[in-house]
């Protein structure tokens, strides 16, 4: 079993249920299991014109599946609470984003890992910090360094 940390976000269509029903589908996967989940955080949008803001959380899960055979996993609960990719970084029904899987060092086409941009945005990193205040990315940076030198973006616990 591998251990996975995954951000999730929304902003559209009620966006704390979009985040429960989330955590509830993530925790049916086979082979996977949801071991905790943060706090839900409310955060300015990042991205093109008005957007509500945002609900984010982060959930920590072990996986007995590959990498992009869980992205595909994750990419079908986007697609069943309708999340629509027409908008890059546009308003959106659910987002869930690996943001870790284990300590592997990921470069593919579809999939990035570590998150690519986790360290600019203090809504995925606070989430994690919250879950593991001492979790440190594959390169040895900590999440806790990482979340100091992060804008600010209003965020806030809810």
């Amino acid at each position: 079993m591998t251990r996975v940390f995954v951000g999730l976000g929304s902003n559209l269509s009620e966006p704390q249920r979009q985040l429960r029903s989330a955590l509830a589908a993530m925790a049916e996967i086979p082979g996977t299991g949801l071991l905790r989940r943060s706090s839900f955080y409310r955060s300015a949008p990042v991205g093109p014109g008005e957007q509500p803001d945002y609900v984010n959380a982060a959930a920590e899960l072990e996986t007995a599946l590959p990498p992009l055979e869980f992205l595909d996993r994750l990419q079908s609960i986007e697609n069943a609470q309708g999340r629509e990719r027409s908008v890059r970084w546009g308003a959106r029904t659910l987002d869930l984003d690996i943001l870790l899987f284990g300590r592997q060092r990921i470069s593919e086409p579809r999939l990035q890992v570590p998150h690519p941009r986790m360290a600019e945005r203090n809504f995925v990193l606070q989430p994690l910090a919250e879950l593991e205040p001492g979790l440190t990315l594959p390169s040895g940076e900590s999440i806790a360094a990482l979340l100091q030198e992060c804008p600010e973006n209003r965020l806030e616990k809810i």
